[in-house]
């Protein structure tokens, strides 16, 4: 079976309406374009405001049943497509969300997957706004096969991974935000864009499963912080770790992919890693470090 993804590589603007209307425009062109599986941006729908801690920003967030949520409901039902949305969710007064909804190809929802690890680095300040996620691991079954999404910096951990890929999934979405702080980039720059790369061709090879990421692009200036230059870089990766498609570090894309699920069951009938798993032997991973000394 093969089915084809879209991921959405986008600039934002300070108008929230006006993203999240170009989003689906571009979401529109690539479901035209044969795209049955489309997927966003991290917030897709405002700059990254995380950048500092500022209460104002409460009020961007949304209810599941808001009215960005309602929009992409009707989208999928009149194109017939499947779309990971990553949204700010409201979930009750005082309890917030870094969240992603999958919406299947008749409109309904599949389900919702809540952030699990949060950051809190200089201009990456998300304990602020977002609860730690209380849904786990999930894998969505949607007309287009099975889903699995984590965001952002649940990327950087492969237990994470892991257990997404042994819950079912055929591919795992990253809706994503990472970027150079200018500061750092000269020095440190192509060392963090190629550990990003290389962590997720990891996830790949390691689980037998297609992995996609949508970041966004652009330099985001959020008061006197310096600001985030974006650094796009959007991609799917195959079981074997290959780059099938890659989107460039600078310009707005619709990154359109196929994949061909054969190769989940060909990678891991050859590279059998699920099979030769010693579980009876992984618990210390439920430690947070292991000090033989104590």
């Amino acid at each position: 079976m093969k089915y084809h993804i879209a991921l959405l590589q986008n600039c934002v603007s300070p108008d929230r309406r006006l993203n999240h209307e170009q989003t689906i425009q571009r979401a529109r062109e690539a479901a035209q374009s044969g795209s049955q599986v489309i997927c966003t941006q991290e917030l897709y729908s405002s700059h990254y405001f995380c950048q500092t801690e500022d209460h104002k920003y409460f009020s961007w967030a949304e209810p599941i049943d808001g009215y960005l949520i309602q929009s992409w409901q009707k989208f999928c039902k009149e194109y017939s497509v499947v779309v990971v949305v990553s949204f700010f969710e409201k979930r009750a007064h005082g309890i917030y969300h870094n969240s992603a909804v999958v919406v299947d190809a008749d409109g309904s929802l599949a389900g919702i997957y809540r952030k699990s690890h949060i950051p809190d680095d200089p201009q990456f300040m998300e304990k602020f706004y977002f609860t730690p996620g209380d849904t786990g691991y999930r894998v969505f079954n949607t007309k287009f096969g099975k889903i699995g999404v984590l965001i952002c910096w649940d990327q950087w951990f492969p237990e994470a991974a892991r257990i997404t890929a042994l819950m079912g999934a055929e591919i795992i979405f990253y809706p994503t935000a990472i970027g150079w702080l200018p500061s750092e980039k000269d020095e440190f720059g192509q060392s963090q864009l190629n550990a990003w790369l290389c962590i997720q061709r990891s996830h790949a090879i390691a689980n037998g499963c297609f992995i996609a990421a949508a970041n966004r692009i652009g330099m985001e200036n959020n008061d006197d912080t310096g600001g985030i230059e974006f650094w796009g870089n959007s991609f799917l990766i195959d079981p074997y770790g290959n780059v099938i498609s890659r989107a460039s570090s600078d310009k707005e894309e619709i990154l359109r992919a196929e994949m061909d699920l054969n190769k989940i069951d060909e990678a891991r009938t050859h590279w059998p890693f699920l099979r030769d798993r010693r579980i009876d032997a992984y618990s210390p991973l439920l430690n947070r470090y292991i000090d033989k000394n104590e």
